[in-house]
């Protein structure tokens, strides 16, 4: 792939250059100086006692554990409320369904309704309409018996 491809070959010798220059030790523009200037006067160089140093150490341990203790519990916390929010996400997005199901419910029990009056009013119009023809029927039977004498 590295063959193939003239961009990564041109990375690839950009990364190795960066990183055989971080060997290097010159400051870099704007980089603040990590050592300390040489005092004119070494003879007041304090020297620290094995004592001394090994408190520093178990000062210092102290305190790293307090921080390393101090970062779990935050890491602990946003667990726990990341874990909330997506509950809380999944209870939002339930109750968006169940409205929209109860939604669909009443709107299929307003369709059934109106089937119901529409079947009813369709058997009543059937009726109206079988009854004006039957008395129509008898109207024109009769009148047309009575008009052309029984014949």
């Amino acid at each position: 792939m590295w063959k193939n491809n003239r961009l990564l070959k041109f990375c690839g010798r950009i990364m190795s250059i960066v990183i055989l220059m971080s060997f290097l030790n010159y400051p870099v523009l704007g980089e603040q100086l990590t050592v300390q200037a040489l005092n004119s006067y070494e003879s007041e160089i304090k020297r620290y006692s094995d004592y001394e140093v090994d408190t520093l150490i178990e000062e210092l341990t102290e305190a790293a554990l307090e921080a390393i203790e101090q970062a779990a519990a935050e890491a602990a916390k946003a667990l726990a409320l990341s874990m909330l929010e997506r509950e809380a996400a999944a209870i939002r997005e339930a109750t968006l369904q169940q409205a929209e199901a109860i939604r669909w419910r009443l709107e299929a029990e307003l369709q059934l309704k109106a089937v119901k009056e529409a079947k009813r009013a369709g058997i009543k119009n059937a009726i109206i309409a079988g009854a004006a023809c039957l008395l129509g029927g008898l109207v024109i039977g009769i009148s047309g018996t009575i008009y052309f004498g029984g014949r």
